[in-house]
């Protein structure tokens, strides 16, 4: 029927006669004469084969519901244009008669179908521009969020009465921020929405008409009141049902991200913008847009007075000064630079360079061209005010902000991208803009955006591409050293390639300072009959042919007279054959001498830091700019660097969560290592941020552990019945993270505690109360999950290695528990070093409330009256037991011959167990001696109280440092902690065994 109308290459024909065979097989013979007779009209028969062919959604759609196809086809809406007002009216013809939820759903549902029908149809037979496509997608999006709001706000005003502002009086209406492409009006063809809520004043909900002697009605804080509003809209928008979904939300773009509140009034939204907002935030705040605003009802706006302006447009003044400065502003470079190169880790992670939207020469290239100019000069120029890229193009161009054509070629290759892009995602109505991997699949694109085939795609888009990044680096990229080619870096071309026989090799070699060349030597030979080297593809050799040169020119520059050169090629040169398959990352480094040189650098301080590389290549990224690669980030940078790596994934993905996770802790990791290893951070400060990473890693992995359970089973409810917003979860973290004292390597011990209401059980997916389960359960799977994502093996290895035995009866015991079934444990039944071990406890992650329940419980414990000689018995009798097992063991001649700086007699264990007697002995009398878990600073208070004389003091701190120093010194070098020979620490050994006799009042 269909199949003459489109070309007989690839499996056109045959797929379009199978939709054919699946159509007749579920429509009558009335519906399918009435079909054929339609598509006499020539026209309308080549549509609907493209939009079939081109879009299995279109064809889904119409095979399960003829019908609708035929009302399309009756009502000429497929051949018409429409406005932003056609999409309102239309809507609210649908929801007519709409009086429950449940109906509200099932028609933005039905009406989202129809209207995506058109939408593609339109795009695919080019009937509507690219810019219509997107503003009837932004106009379907606006629509659909304007009519929930609305119909939830009656809903609650009808509950809790009407909010009014607290200052003004006046009866508030919800602003609702559209985000990114809906905010430009530039929604693809299956997007997300990233949507933020405000309001503008805080205040009570008020009943304004109660019937004489009526019952009181309840009433709720307009925060309260705005919250649940919000939370209506997204579950009308977002829940998957039996007629789908509406629109992905994703409100991660709103202040302080998943751990903001859903809705702010705008005093607080100008506050956090004004002190807190984050350079990446002004750039996504560039395209924030009202797309819905309203909620006071008809009557009631009656009774108020006229308003000089809307609420949106407050709050848009209000934020205006955050995005646009009024001065010329140059930093925005580098922050756009920040995040094209946190964008490119990602595509190299995950292997997306054929991505339209994020891969090389790609849609967001374009938009940071775009936007540079608008965070630099938008404040002074309002005209760059304007939100949409093929607006702004032209506007650039004529002002000279880009040079003669550049603006029109950009056009032209954005045009392209996203007409690809609606094309790839209006294939199946899925959100993705990865190029095919199927030739059939590719074909049909090429066919679809009218090409003669894939190869005459390909060849344009890759010429747009080119022209884009080209652009792009012109605007936006990195400077570079004009430094001619490296004539001695060439010298070593001849060496690599055994053009050179011994002895000039060797003279090469020794005249460039060169020590052990025949060792040097060997090992190039070595690598060059590797299997991985003979195996390399022509390219990848000829990438290994221009790095060689550099890498052995490079060792020979500003060498350390101790550094052994032989070993620290040995390391390079692991990881070259780590990336054998994956020479783009030679590339890097060929292209980028400070990498490189940064790269060499760390090999030599650090085979640990080496392997890391090895393992995990795409680390190299992190040697591009020296800058940041030794002076870490502070927390709250931190903080802001993991929401922004972690917006772009969603929920369920959970495989690339946990990669992004991973990626997140080893780059930070290998910072802190390399500030370490080159002497740029004293040991306190290390382990400070060794610390801080691991902290943040567990907020974000509660929160997905949270989004995980929730999707699948709703949220708890508390002791009234109420739906629980946030998780009652909090995160103890022992011995080293505890102490914050955490290591390159170190392990977690953590216990979890949960504040859900006994009895009680959770929403159900979607609150509909289907696979509810009890509170218990819930957050026992709920740890369960962050232990999977915590110490699962991926590609990336573990995030931490986490062991729980020291919650309450250790592996027997309940995963979870409760912080009165905690504290009850510790008064009843805990051991003495389970006392101990409480000493470096404390709250790492989790909710506050709990976390400040656990402080009581800690120190009401760590503070009770103790029999001191029974005290001194348990904790020397646990530390004979551990020297037993885990000290150097042999004659005391060899004893001497081997100090284990953790566990030998005088080592940091005893130190330990000096400090955790020295709380449970005297914390009753001196309750600041609980106030801290590291071992420095309770030293310190020890001194403090008079337990410890400042000579003593002062001893022990510089022998626990001097061990810790060690320990990481030896970590790094890939080394136990273990020291050989009698001469080390003998001072300090002796000083804690003293002082440890002393403690505990052994015999000398």
């Amino acid at each position: 029927m269909l199949a003459s109308y489109v070309p007989d290459r690839a499996n056109f024909r045959s797929t379009l006669e199978q939709y054919s065979q699946q159509w007749q097989e579920r429509v009558s013979d009335e519906q399918q004469a009435a079909l054929v007779s339609l598509l006499k009209n020539e026209t309308l028969a080549k549509q609907l084969a493209k939009a079939w062919l081109g879009s299995e959604f279109i064809f889904h759609c119409c095979r399960d519901q003829p019908a609708l196809l035929f009302e399309l086809l009756d009502s000429d809406e497929l051949q018409q244009s429409w406005s932003r007002a056609t999409f309102t009216q239309q809507l609210q013809k649908y929801a007519q008669s709409v009086e429950k939820d449940s109906e509200l759903d099932r028609v933005l549902r039905q009406f989202r179908r129809r209207a995506m029908i058109r939408i593609v149809w339109r795009d695919l037979n080019q009937l509507a521009s690219l810019e219509e496509t997107t503003a009837d997608m932004s106009a379907l999006a606006e629509s659909c969020t304007q009519l929930a709001l609305e119909f939830h706000y009656r809903a609650l005003v009808k509950r809790f009465g009407l909010p009014i502002g607290e200052e003004s009086g006046q009866v508030q209406s919800l602003v609702v921020l559209g985000m990114g492409k809906l905010g430009a009006r530039e929604l693809n063809v299956s997007s997300d929405i990233d949507l933020i809520f405000s309001y503008p004043e805080s205040g009570e909900t008020q009943h304004r008409h109660i019937e004489v002697g009526g019952r009181s009605k309840k009433t709720t804080s307009n925060q309260e009141f705005f919250n649940r509003l919000g939370q209506k809209i997204i579950k009308s928008l977002d829940a998957q049902t039996v007629d789908g979904f509406v629109f992905r939300v994703d409100m991660r773009l709103r202040p302080y991200g998943e751990s903001g509140s859903l809705v702010m009034n705008f005093g607080s939204m100008e506050e956090y913008y004004q002190t807190q907002g984050r350079e990446w935030e002004r750039y996504a705040m560039i395209k924030a847009r009202v797309i819905a605003e309203g909620g006071p009802l008809a009557e009631c706006l009656q009774e108020e007075p006229e308003q000089e302006q809307t609420a949106g447009e407050e709050l848009m003044e209000l934020l205006r000064p955050f995005s646009y400065r009024r001065y010329i502003d140059f930093s925005a470079i580098d922050a756009l630079r920040d995040m094209k190169r946190m964008i490119n880790r990602e595509v190299h992670r995950k292997g997306i360079n054929s991505d339209v939207k994020l891969g090389f020469g790609g849609i967001r290239e374009v938009e940071f061209v775009v936007q540079v100019f608008q965070l630099i000069r938008g404040g002074r120029d309002q005209r760059l005010q304007e939100r949409r890229v093929l607006k702004l193009l032209p506007l650039l161009q004529g002002d000279g902000y880009l040079p003669e054509g550049a603006g029109d070629r950009l056009a032209d290759a954005y045009r392209l991208l996203r007409h690809v892009e609606h094309a790839i995602q209006g294939h199946q109505d899925k959100q993705t803009q990865a190029l095919p991997m199927d030739v059939d699949d590719l074909e049909r694109l090429a066919w679809v955006l009218n090409y003669s085939g894939w190869d005459a795609l390909s060849e344009d888009l890759q010429q747009h591409r080119e022209q884009v990044n080209a652009e792009f680096q012109a605007v936006i990229a990195e400077p570079e050293d004009d430094a001619k080619e490296d004539d001695e870096a060439e010298a070593f071309l001849p060496l690599w390639l055994d053009e050179l026989d011994s002895a000039a090799a060797i003279e090469l070699l020794e005249q460039r300072g060169y020590q052990q060349a025949d060792k040097l030597l060997q090992q190039l030979r070595d690598l060059r009959q590797s299997r991985a080297v003979l195996a390399m593809q022509s390219e990848g050799r000829n990438r290994l042919d221009k790095f060689m040169p550099r890498l052995l020119h490079t060792l020979s520059l500003g060498r350390n007279p101790n550094e052994d050169i032989a070993e620290t090629l040995s390391r390079v040169l692991g990881l070259v054959s780590s990336v054998a398959r994956r020479t783009i990352y030679l590339v890097l480094l060929t292209e980028n001498p400070v990498a490189l040189a940064q790269l060499v650098r760390l090999c030599a301080a650090s085979p640990w830091i080496a392997d890391q590389l090895s393992k995990h290549p795409a680390l190299l990224d992190e040697l591009l700019d020296h800058r940041s690669l030794y002076s870490p980030p502070s927390r709250q940078e931190l903080a802001d660097q993991l929401r922004q790596e972690c917006l772009r994934i969603e929920w369920d993905d959970l495989e690339e969560y946990m990669e992004a996770l991973r990626y997140f802790r080893m780059a930070n990791v290998l910072r802190i290592a390399a500030c370490e290893v080159t002497d740029a951070m004293p040991l306190m400060k290390v382990s400070d941020h060794l610390t801080d990473i691991a902290e943040l890693l567990l907020e974000e992995v509660i929160e997905l552990a949270w989004q995980q359970m929730v999707t699948r089973h709703g949220r708890p409810r508390n002791l009234d019945g109420d739906i629980v917003e946030r998780p009652e979860f909090l995160v103890l973290g022992y011995g080293k993270v505890g102490g914050i004292e955490l290591g390159h390597s170190s392990d977690l011990d953590l216990v979890f505690i949960h504040g859900g209401a006994a009895g009680q059980s959770t929403s159900g997916r979607d609150d509909s109360g289907e696979r509810s389960l009890d509170n218990l359960i819930f957050y026992t799977r709920m740890a369960q999950k962050m232990i999977h994502i915590m110490n699962t093996q991926t590609v990336s290895g573990q995030l931490y290695e986490v062991d729980m035995r020291l919650r309450p009866n250790g592996n027997s015991g309940m995963l979870v528990t409760t912080i009165g079934a905690f504290d009850q444990y510790l008064q009843e039944e805990a051991w003495t070093w389970e006392k101990q071990a409480l000493v470096r406890a404390r709250a790492i992650a989790g909710h506050p409330e709990l976390a400040m329940q656990f402080d009581r419980v800690r120190q009401n414990i760590l503070c009770q009256p103790r029999d001191l000689a029974a005290l001194r018995e348990d904790v020397v009798q646990m530390r004979e037991k551990m020297r037993k097992h885990l000290a150097t063991q042999g004659s005391e001649g060899e004893k001497a011959l081997r100090f284990d700086i953790k566990q030998d007699v005088g080592g940091i264990v005893d130190i330990e167990f000096m400090v955790q007697y020295g709380v449970l002995a005297w914390a009753h009398e001196q309750p600041s001696l609980a106030q801290w878990t590291d071992n420095i600073r309770i030293l310190g208070c020890l001194e403090q109280t008079g337990y410890l004389s400042a000579e003593d003091t002062a001893q022990l701190i510089e022998a626990y440092k001097a061990y810790r120093s060690a320990g990481h010194r030896l970590a790094l070098q890939r080394q136990k902690s273990v020291l050989h020979g009698n001469t080390d620490f003998q001072a300090e050994r002796q000083t804690v065994q003293r002082l440890w006799q002393r403690f505990m009042q052994l015999p000398e």
